[in-house]
């Protein structure tokens, strides 16, 4: 299993300086480079303050000028936003000042707050349906010419402008929790970017049957990767908990506003719904939040990490963006680095060993 981090610039106080969040992620950035990380992700989203990425393209071109190996992906573009001559351009663009370090995440979208702002207030369910055309349509266009008649998008013989520096084109990931979704994404041959939010552990087996079920039922197709994101957070103590469980209680209630879209934003910063007012209200049990995310100290994650080396996860991310404090943020990422990857690296040793004694 190989791990990535997912970032974001985020801010939720007007008093926090915007050099201050890019110098934040810059230097995250930097140690998760130099530790070995495979993949760094950064999400798409517009008019919040908590995650500031109107062009995820942008931040990673940014993020190439100052990384050496580290993958940089979009986990992810939401479909219901681009044209398909301009994610294919764009992004070609972005995989050439990357270096040919492009992943290519799309997903449905997540917040009615933005579609009702950026998708003419469409349901936010609907992004599926934009999103199985769009896909195909940008990997035509990749490829060379191509006119498209579809019911969202219709354009006459157009190419993208560049072509991907990689070939045929960047790692296509779909963002996936339903069993529809797991089948298309597969079927196109695409990776799969899942999550299991913040139900229980129990929660990681059934994304894994759905995963082995898509890939199952198209035995012609490569068997795509699996990625699963949930949020971290590594502590020196076991009684450091309570302030992670803290910050993602406060992160998923703003969350909640978004989602929903039943709260207020004022000036690009949402407050959080009162607890009555959220869905799933064992989610906010901190108990619960401690057990059920990736919070805990190295031997402790080490630990809930084996549940998704079960369930067949080829890369775990860790979502370190939910207003955790810096320093904190910095501190998981090196003892995750220091003491939790060295674990599965020696895993890894073992089985090639085995694999090779076998032979």
């Amino acid at each position: 299993m190989k791990f990535a981090v997912s970032l974001s610039m985020e801010r939720f106080s007007p008093e926090t300086p915007m050099k201050t969040v890019t110098n934040n992620m810059l230097e995250l950035a930097k140690i998760a480079d130099r530790g070995g990380f495979e993949t760094l992700w950064t999400s798409e989203h517009h008019t919040i303050e908590c995650t500031i990425s109107p062009n995820p393209f942008t931040v990673l071109t940014w993020l190439a000028q100052h990384t050496d190996q580290i993958r940089l992906g979009t986990a992810t573009l939401v479909a219901p936003y681009w044209s398909p001559i301009r994610l294919a351009g764009e992004a070609a663009l972005c995989d050439h000042l990357t270096n040919g370090r492009l992943e290519f995440g799309i997903a449905r979208g997540a917040y009615q707050y933005e579609f009702d702002r950026m998708a003419g207030g469409i349901a936010q369910q609907e992004g599926v349906a934009f999103m199985k055309e769009l896909v195909p349509a940008v990997q035509k266009l990749w490829a060379g010419d191509y006119a498209h008649d579809g019911h969202y998008w219709k354009f006459p013989l157009a190419t993208s402008v560049p072509k991907p520096l990689q070939k045929p084109h960047p790692s296509i990931w779909v963002a996936a929790r339903d069993p529809g979704t797991f089948d298309w994404a597969v079927s196109i041959g695409a990776n799969i970017l899942s999550t299991p939010l913040s139900a229980p552990a129990a929660e990681i087996a059934v994304l894994g049957e759905k995963f082995r079920k898509a890939v199952a039922d198209h035995p012609k197709v490569r068997r795509p990767r699996f990625m699963m994101q949930r949020r971290t957070c590594v502590y020196d103590k076991p009684e450091d908990w309570q302030l992670a469980v803290r910050h993602s209680m406060d992160y998923g209630r703003a969350f909640e506003n978004l989602f929903q879209n039943v709260g207020t934003v004022n000036n690009g910063f949402p407050e959080a719904v009162p607890y009555e007012a959220v869905a799933g209200r064992d989610n906010y049990n901190p108990e619960n939040i401690r057990k059920n995310l990736t919070f805990g100290t190295p031997d402790e994650v080490i630990e809930k990490l084996l549940d998704y080396e079960s369930a067949g996860v080829d890369q775990y991310c860790l979502g370190l963006s939910f207003n955790l404090p810096f320093e904190l943020q910095r501190k998981t990422l090196r003892l995750f680095i220091d003491e939790v990857m060295p674990f599965f690296a020696e895993r890894e040793r073992d089985r090639q060993r085995a694999v090779a004694a076998g032979r």
